[in-house]
C-alpha cells in the first residue's frame, strides 16, 4: 500500500538515524521507500528542508507530495493546532496536492512544535510493525496515511454533475423567449467556467503524478545500475509495480 510517513523526532541526530532505519528497510524488503525528506521546525512556525543525501536531495521535492506537504506544514497549519478539523481544512488551499487529509495534518502539527524534526516520506508498506518498531527504538513518532485518488473521484463526480446540469439548462433554453432566455445562458456560461477549472485541476494533477512517477522510475533505475542479481531484479520489479499502480490509478 502507497503510504505517506511522518516520523516526528526530539532531534537531528535521532532523524538522521531514523533516515538510515527506514533505507535499511527498504534495503531488506520490509517496506519501499520512494522518496524521502528531513525537516526542521523553526521557532517561526516555518519549516527548513535538510538535505538527505543523493539519492533523495531536498531539491527534487518541487511539484511533488511530499513538497505540497512541507509548505502546508510550514505555513497556517503550523499555528492552527487546536482548532477543529473543519476549521483547520478551511485553511489549507492546496490540501488535494499533499495527498493527505486535515486530521493527518492536525496530528502532525501537534506533535511537530519547534525545536523538533521530522522525517517525512512516501513508502509502499504492507506491515506496520516493521517501521513502528525501528522507530518506537529511536523515540520517533509514526504518523501514517495511506494515498488515495478521493479527490480525483470527487472532482469526476463534479464534473459529470455540472455537464448534466447544463445539459438540462440547455433542453430549457430552447424552450424559452427573451429576459428567461438570457439569464438561462448566463446560468450555463457560469456551470461552463466552473467545469473547465475542475477540468483544468484534474488536469495538473495527472500531470503531477506522472512526473513523480517518472522522478520515482529516475532514481530507482539509477539504484538498480548499481546492483546485480537478485538486487537488481528486485528493483527493476518495483519498477514494474510502481509503473503498474501509476497506471491503475489514472484509470481507476
Amino acid at each position: 500500500m502507497n503510504k505517506t510517513l511522518a516520523i516526528v523526532f526530539s532531534d537531528e541526530k535521532a532523524a538522521y538515524e531514523g533516515v538510515r532505519a527506514l533505507l535499511a528497510l527498504d534495503g531488506e524488503g520490509s517496506i519501499e521507500v520512494n522518496a524521502l525528506a528531513v525537516i526542521k521546525k523553526n521557532a517561526d512556525g516555518t519549516v527548513s528542508t535538510q538535505r538527505v543525501d543523493e539519492k533523495f536531495p531536498a531539491w527534487t521535492l518541487g511539484g511533488t507530495a511530499l513538497g505540497s506537504l512541507i509548505g502546508i506544514l510550514g505555513g497556517p497549519v503550523g499555528v492552527a493546532v487546536g482548532m477543529s478539523a473543519g476549521a483547520l481544512a478551511g485553511l489549507i488551499g492546496d490540501l488535494h496536492s499533499s495527498e493527505v487529509d486535515e486530521y493527518f495534518l492536525s496530528d502532525v502539527s501537534a506533535a511537530l512544535i519547534p525545536g523538533k524534526f521530522a522525517v517525512l516520506a512516501e513508502v509502499d508498506e504492507e506491515w506496520v510493525t516493521p517501521v513502528d518498531v525501528r522507530m518506537e527504538a529511536l523515540g520517533g513518532v509514526v504518523f501514517r496515511k495511506l494515498k488515495s485518488v478521493a479527490e480525483d473521484e470527487r472532482r469526476a463526480r463534479e464534473v459529470a454533475a455540472r455537464r448534466a446540469e447544463i445539459d438540462q439548462l440547455k433542453a430549457e433554453f430552447a424552450k424559452e423567449r427573451g429576459d428567461r432566455k438570457a439569464k438561462l445562458q448566463a446560468r450555463i456560461d457560469q456551470l461552463r467556467g466552473r467545469m473547465e477549472k475542475s477540468l483544468e485541476q484534474m488536469r495538473a494533477r495527472s500531470k503531477q503524478a506522472e512526473e513523480q512517477m517518472q522522478a520515482k522510475v529516475q532514481a530507482l533505475q539509477k539504484k538498480a545500475d548499481q546492483e546485480q542479481g537478485d538486487a537488481k531484479a528486485a528493483i527493476e520489479a518495483r519498477i514494474s509495480r510502481l509503473r503498474a499502480d501509476y497506471q491503475s490509478r489514472q484509470h481507476a
